[in-house]
């Protein structure tokens, strides 16, 4: 049809990735429409590196964006026009030219148990075999239970539901988000509490990203971003960013917004969970909130710990 812009979306191509960019793409739909615009947009499945390398824990594999890099290179190439990430997945620098057009309402953050048996942390078993890749959950898990024995599984949502049963495991952590995406709440025995497991920075929230000169599709995105998520997850990356932070290390943050104000907590520690370090701030400035909460952790030793796990 002439006139009209054919609008490629970039995605990973698990279930999840697939599910999530699914319904970006029916928002954007119906937002097109509203504005008049004469969009019509397909999916264009990407492999990434950490989608390839499956039988080492993240935090081995190494570099940041594992589960970008390959998606933001089409952009740059103009094989895509807009790409749909996770946020926890997308490194605290983007790549030059490139910009998180919207970021979505943010869904549920927190990290979530599924266990037989046991109905939370506390009624684990002593000794408890738990799956989970995640160095965050392991250090907070680690503190909360020193007994625990924590394993690594890797691979997508039911991949690692199946691994509870096939691999004897007690229970394994996921993120709670995207059961809900894929609509598999049922499966969830019970949400971990941000104040015993701190998520990732940017959990349960969704980043749109897109050329820095592509005038339309900014516009377009602008009307979908969620002022709320948008600020909350700004606070949470200027703290990552500050330390320098990826997937190799134990942090973990968490902004709340009432109003102007922004209550931001974050965290860094051990693997072992011998040492974490934990502190909340408030301010309006999300940017700068990050900043001076990371600086303030640093100062208590965060850096060491950063240095001596990496």
């Amino acid at each position: 049809m002439a006139g009209v812009r054919t609008i490629v979306v970039g995605t990973r191509q698990s279930a999840l990735a697939l599910t999530q960019t699914g319904q970006v793409i029916a928002d954007l739909e119906r937002l097109a429409q509203e504005l008049g615009l004469p969009f019509r947009f397909e999916t264009r499945r990407i492999v990434t590196k950490g989608d390839r390398i499956l039988d080492v824990t993240l935090s081995k594999v190494g570099g940041k964006g594992l589960f970008v890099k390959e998606i933001e290179q089409e952009l740059l190439d103009g094989g895509i026009d807009i790409a749909v990430h996770s946020m926890k997945d997308v490194p605290h620098t983007l790549e030059d030219g490139l910009v998180i057009g919207a970021v979505p309402r943010r869904v549920d953050p927190r990290d979530v148990l599924i266990a037989r048996g046991a109905r939370s942390i506390a009624e684990l078993p002593h000794g408890a075999r738990v799956g989970t890749s995640s160095l965050r959950r392991v250090c907070q898990l680690k503190r909360l239970r020193p007994d625990l024995n924590l394993e690594p599984v890797r691979g997508n949502i039911d991949t690692r539901i199946r691994k509870l049963e096939t691999e004897g495991l007690d229970a394994i952590i996921l993120a709670m988000a995207g059961l809900k995406r894929m609509g598999w709440e049922d499966r969830a025995t019970a949400p971990i509490p941000v104040e015993e497991c701190l998520p990732a920075v940017g959990q349960g929230a969704l980043g749109v990203e897109c050329r820095a000169d592509d005038e339309e599709m900014l516009a377009l995105l602008s009307r979908y971003n969620d002022e709320v998520s948008a600020r909350a997850v700004e606070a949470e990356r200027s703290f990552l960013a500050e330390l320098n932070g990826g997937c190799q290390v134990p942090i973990g943050a968490y902004a709340e917004i009432a109003g102007e104000e922004i209550r931001l907590t974050g965290m860094v520690g051990t693997p072992d969970g011998g040492v974490l370090l934990k502190e909340s701030m408030t301010g309006t400035d999300a940017r700068r909130l990050g900043t001076e909460l990371a600086r303030k952790l640093v100062e208590l030793g965060a850096d060491r710990i950063l240095a001596d796990v990496r």
